[in-house]
């Protein structure tokens, strides 16, 4: 029996509805991507990621790292490299979802920020054309420079954006005013109903929301010259597992 495509769409979908973190008690389940980096280079890695939690280019500053020879899911951290497990933007998706609002998410893409403001997307992968997380694939085409915005405020990130009606949108406004106050930092810019969004257009009588990829920490770290192997939206785990990179 062959088994069908199964496009990003599908996936985010799996994932998001299996959410259940909740950012007012800081407990629950989130989606994580993992990476791998090699062990001579976590103590750089781990200043990296300092870095861009703190110019807010991380969609959270939770990590959790795990040491060759453990196993998360599936997978056995392979022999001189170290996990790193990440938040994945879209919990985001899941907390929507948790409130009732439909959401249409679009794509992934590169965005330009000039004196830290997004601009646009430059580069744009759909979620329903592909099978591969486009974040991933843009990261391995080398289009950041991650690091210049941390540096200088102007640069390349990596982000995704999705849709929801005009009618949710008082709904909306209550989860961002609890992420306000969580450890999820990743919200880029919010629209207007029926007005393109840095570039991307959107559905009548719809709004989008565009968030910052969990994946930039991981591009800014390859951007260093660091080996650097990523898979986002590798799994759910609860949150309680994962500690504040501040706390490093």
């Amino acid at each position: 029996m062959t088994l069908p495509l199964k496009f990003v769409t599908h996936s985010i979908d799996d994932y998001a509805m299996q959410v259940t973190y909740n950012p007012v008690t800081n407990q629950g389940r989130l989606v994580y991507n993992l990476s791998f980096i090699r062990n001579g280079d976590l103590e750089s890695a781990i200043a990296t990621l300092k870095d861009a939690c703190k110019a807010g280019i991380a969609a959270s500053g939770l990590v959790k790292f795990l040491a060759s020879g453990e196993r998360i899911g599936d997978t056995i951290i392979p022999r001189d490299q170290t996990g790193i497990c990440t938040v994945c933007s879209v919990t985001f998706d899941g907390l929507l979802i948790r409130r009732g609002v439909p959401i249409n998410p679009i794509g992934g893409g590169v965005v330009q920020i000039e004196n830290r403001t997004p601009i646009r997307f430059t580069h744009m992968i759909l979620y329903e054309y592909t099978t591969i997380d486009p974040l991933q694939v843009l990261n391995s085409q080398r289009l950041t420079s991650v690091t210049s915005v941390m540096r200088t405020g102007s640069g390349n990130i990596l982000a995704n954006i999705r849709e929801f009606h005009m009618e949710a949108e008082p709904l909306v406004g209550k989860v961002l005013d609890e992420l306000s106050d969580s450890s999820f930092i990743g919200i880029l810019e919010v629209g207007m109903p029926n007005v393109p969004l840095l570039g991307v257009p959107v559905s009548p009588q719809f709004i989008a929301i565009a968030a910052v990829g969990g994946t930039n920490p991981l591009a800014a770290i390859r951007e260093s010259g660091c080996w650097v192997q990523t898979n986002a939206m590798k799994g759910l785990m609860d949150v309680s597992e994962m500690v504040e990179i501040r706390d490093y």
